[in-house]
C-alpha cells in the first residue's frame, strides 16, 4: 500500500511517515525508524509541555504535574528513543513525586502553593503507565536498574490498589487510588484507569502477575459496562453489581474516552466498549464539527465537545478500528498549541495505529 504521511506538523512538515518502503513487518515503522521520522513531532510534543527540569506540565490545570503526565512522558519518551528526555522526567519524577516510601507516586504536583504536593495519594493509572515505561525503557536503553523499578512499582499496585469486587469476590478490582475508594458496601472504579497492554507487559517483564489477572477481569467489566451504552467515567461496585459512583462523573466523558483507545492499543478492535464508541463517532464527527468530549451514556446525547484535533485523532482511530475491512483513517495534523492531554491522546492514538492497527494508519 502507498501511504502518504502518517502525520505533519502544523499541517507542513511531513513525520511520523508510515510508508512500506524500508519499514518492518505489514508496513509498520519499527520503533529506531519511528523515532527518526516522527522526531519533529516529538520535539513540538517536548517544547510545548515538557519542562528542562523533566516535569510535564497541565497548562490547563493551572501548570500543575500529574504523576499520569510523568507516566505518559516517559513512555514517549522510550517510544521515541529519547534517553535524554526519559531521564530527565524519571529524575524530576523520582525526586519530587517517589516519596510515599511504597514505591508509588504521589499523585499531584502543584506550583504555585508552599507545600507543592499536599496529598501523598497515588494515582494508579499514572503508576501503571510509569511502570509500563520503565519496563519498555530497559530494553530500548538496555538498563536493568529501570526493570527493578517497575517491579517496585508493580509489586505495590498489587499490594495496594488491587482489591476483590463487592459483587464477586474471585474478581479483582483496580483501584483508582490505594486510599479513599474501598468502602464497606462498596468499591469505586475507573474503567479509564485499565489499560490492558500495559498491565500484561509489566506482569510478564516484573512477574507480578496479579495485573495481568486483574486486566482480564478489568475486560470482563468493561464488556457489562458496555452492554448499556458508552462506558462511563466513574462507576461503583456493590454486591448487587454496578451503579452509577455517588460524587463522580457518570457521563463518558474525558476520562472515559481513553477505555477504547487503551483496548484498541491492545489488540481487543472488537471489544464492545470500542464498538459503543465507534457508534457515537460515526453519528456525530463530522468535517467542521467539534468532536464529542462528553457523552450521556443513557440517552447518548452530546454534552461537550471540542475542536482540538487530538480527540479527532482519537474519534478516528476508533471508528477506524471498530470498523471491520476498514483501510486509512482520517487523523489531522499534529498541533502543539492544543492543550497537553488532547495532544497526548493523540500521539497515543497515532502509536497504537503504527503499532497494532496498521490498517488506520492514514492514507
Amino acid at each position: 500500500m502507498n501511504r502518504r504521511d502518517f502525520m505533519t506538523l502544523l499541517g507542513a512538515m511531513p513525520v511520523f511517515a508510515a510508508c512500506t518502503h524500508g519499514a518492518g513487518a505489514q508496513g509498520l515503522l519499527t520503533t529506531g525508524q519511528l523515532s527518526e521520522s516522527a522526531a519533529p513531532v516529538w520535539a513540538a510534543w517536548k517544547e510545548a509541555y515538557l519542562q528542562p527540569d523533566g516535569r510535564v506540565v497541565d497548562g490547563v490545570q493551572n501548570n500543575a504535574s500529574h504523576s499520569e503526565g510523568q507516566g505518559y512522558g516517559a513512555l514517549l519518551a522510550t517510544e521515541f528513543g529519547d534517553e535524554e528526555a526519559f531521564t530527565r522526567i524519571v529524575s524530576w519524577t523520582e525526586s519530587t513525586l517517589a516519596i510515599r516510601g511504597d514505591g508509588l507516586l504521589a499523585w499531584r504536583y502543584l506550583p504555585e502553593q508552599s507545600n507543592p504536593v499536599p496529598d501523598l495519594n497515588n494515582a494508579s493509572d499514572g503508576d501503571l503507565f510509569y511502570a509500563w515505561a520503565m519496563v519498555r525503557a530497559s530494553q530500548r536503553f538496555a538498563n536493568r536498574n529501570y526493570l527493578q523499578r517497575a517491579q517496585q512499582i508493580a509489586a505495590a499496585l498489587a499490594d495496594h490498589c488491587i482489591v476483590p469486587s463487592r459483587a464477586d469476590a474471585a474478581e479483582m478490582i483496580f483501584l483508582p487510588a490505594a486510599q479513599g475508594f474501598v468502602h464497606e458496601d462498596r468499591v469505586v472504579f475507573n474503567p479509564s484507569y485499565i489499560m490492558p497492554l500495559a498491565m500484561r507487559e509489566v506482569a510478564s517483564a516484573t512477574g507480578v502477575i496479579e495485573l495481568a489477572q486483574t486486566a482480564q477481569h478489568a475486560e470482563g467489566i468493561l464488556l457489562r459496562l458496555a452492554d448499556a451504552g458508552p462506558v462511563p467515567d466513574w462507576i461503583e461496585v456493590t454486591a448487587q453489581g454496578m451503579t452509577p459512583a455517588n460524587g463522580f462523573s457518570n457521563d463518558a466523558g474525558y476520562e472515559a474516552m481513553r477505555v477504547p483507545l487503551y483496548l484498541v492499543w491492545s489488540g481487543l478492535n472488537r471489544h464492545p466498549a470500542v464498538t459503543q464508541m465507534m457508534r457515537v463517532y460515526d453519528r456525530t464527527v463530522q468535517p467542521g464539527v467539534p468532536v464529542p468530549t462528553r457523552i450521556d451514556p443513557a440517552s447518548g446525547s452530546v454534552l461537550e465537545a471540542s475542536n482540538d484535533p487530538g480527540y479527532r485523532a482519537l474519534a478516528a482511530l476508533v471508528s477506524c478500528a471498530g470498523t471491520t475491512g476498514a483501510v486509512g483513517s482520517d487523523m489531522p495534523a499534529f498541533d502543539p498549541r492544543q492543550p497537553y492531554y488532547p495532544a497526548t491522546l493523540q500521539m497515543f492514538a497515532m502509536i497504537a495505529a503504527n503499532q497494532v492497527s496498521p490498517e488506520c494508519v492514514p492514507i
